[in-house]
């Protein structure tokens, strides 16, 4: 920790000509973007993983069709499933996982008052008034939500709420695009063919509810931002916003 509160330090000094006090929120902002290009490679393989599960749906509600009684032989059969199709199951959740570190890396150094054994100068940083190392409640309470830190906060409570509805759009397209994944037109296949033949995704347990929680997901960020130290808050401000200009460019 002391040498990462170092290199933060440091790049924090690069960048003051640039950002003055709000030098340490930029170093941030860019220690952000390496981590994104690091997993972007990763990124790219989930999002065609995605496609490729979208693919899939309809087989593995056949699969569920089949052995719903029998959990063991479920589970190997669609492990010898993705296999044979060379999908990964955890393919969509991987680049998540790896950002995760990074993420607790920065809220422990921002919520620490000491870093090996000596006083954390990282705490006396700030995002143009707002100590990088205070949280929303912070904020209100020191000139309310219309004080220069609550003036912050609210400039990113609106790129949360801004990046949110880009995403839900994003969300909503790629549902409509991929019926399989909606259980879209759930019956017609079965109906036609006497019940059997076609299993429809909607029948997959819990897929519906799913498929309409998703959408609006990326709204919950706004929790994580409140409650979490500036620095961490604006990591994952940062890492949202490149995921979904992200998705953007894998969707097309």
């Amino acid at each position: 920790m002391s040498v990462f509160a170092g290199l933060v330090e440091r790049l924090a000094d690069l960048l003051q000509p640039l950002f003055g006090l709000s030098a340490a929120a930029a170093a941030i902002v860019l220690f952000t973007a390496f981590v994104r290009l690091l997993v972007h490679p990763l990124s790219r393989a989930a999002a065609r993983g995605q496609k490729a599960k979208a693919r899939l749906q309809p087989k593995i509600a056949e699969l569920r069709r089949r052995h719903g009684r029998n959990p063991e032989k479920l589970q190997r059969a669609l492990l010898d499933l993705h296999t044979e199709e060379k999908v990964s199951p955890l393919a969509g959740i991987l680049p998540s996982l790896l950002q995760l570190p990074a993420f607790f890396v920065l809220f422990y150094l921002f919520s620490s008052t000491t870093i090996g054994g000596r006083p954390n100068e990282l705490l006396g940083h700030e995002l143009f008034t707002a100590p990088l190392g205070g949280r929303w409640a912070d904020a209100l309470g020191d000139g309310g939500p219309l004080g220069g830190a609550g003036l912050v906060y609210a400039g990113l409570f609106a790129v949360v709420v801004a990046v949110a509805a880009f995403s839900y759009r994003l969300t909503k397209r790629s549902m409509a695009e991929n019926p399989a994944l909606t259980g879209a037109g759930a019956g017609a296949g079965a109906g036609g063919r006497g019940g059997r033949g076609a299993v429809e995704p909607a029948q997959v347990p819990g897929m519906g509810t799913v498929m309409k929680v998703m959408p609006f997901l990326s709204f919950f960020t706004l929790v994580t931002v409140a409650v979490v130290p500036l620095a961490a808050a604006l990591y994952v401000v940062t890492s949202m916003a490149w995921g979904v200009v992200e998705r953007a460019a894998f969707h097309r």
